[in-house]
């Protein structure tokens, strides 16, 4: 909770990750906010009035995904809305902006994000929700410490710092600290 809570405001990529991780675990745990509270958030929440909040915060969670019907696959609103804001700021730094850093970034990238597509059978996702696939994808490999290629490392790493540019454009953008309409090409 509170992790999400940080990391939506100082790194979205982070918080859209993590948020990939929560509803996860609510499905590895069939949505048993026992279980849990009794084998994750005892163990990993140090005092009991900031467990509640876990508790109460994993329960507003469950009924969300429930309510929304992401209990087998997809992801809950909110990451949904972060999606259509990070591909907002992709499409506008790409066609309106024209920033060239990060023209060079997706077309150093693009090759791997259709690789990537294509491998995992990921249909007509946009280049960005495949690069948080791909990412969260090596997180799970990382946590079941299998090697990953140094080809398929040199490929997250490119769909790593695009996204990373794109999140602090983000936070840029909703701060209202830059001015989007402004090509780089002009």
């Amino acid at each position: 909770m509170f992790i999400a809570q940080q990391k939506l405001k100082e790194n979205i990529a982070e918080y859209v990750l993590y948020m990939y991780q929560i509803e996860d675990l609510i499905r590895a745990y069939n949505f048993d906010l026992e279980r849990i509270e009794k084998e994750f958030i005892s163990k990993q929440v140090p005092s009991e009035s900031l467990a509640k909040e876990y508790v109460n915060w994993y329960k507003d969670l469950i009924q969300e995904m429930k309510i929304q019907g992401v209990e087998k696959q997809g992801h809950i609103n909110r990451v949904k809305e972060v999606h259509f804001e990070l591909v907002y700021l992709h499409n506008t730094l790409l066609t309106v902006t024209k920033d060239p850093k990060y023209l060079g970034l997706f077309e150093a990238a693009e090759e791997h994000i259709k690789a990537f597509q294509e491998k995992s059978n990921l249909g007509e996702l946009h280049p960005l929700e495949i690069c948080f696939h791909a990412l969260y994808m090596k997180l799970l490999l990382k946590l079941q410490k299998k090697e990953i290629s140094p080809v398929s490392e040199e490929a997250f790493d490119t769909m790593r710092i695009m996204l990373a540019y794109v999140a602090q454009g983000y936070h840029k953008m909703k701060a209202g600290d830059v001015d989007f309409l402004t090509p780089h090409d002009k």
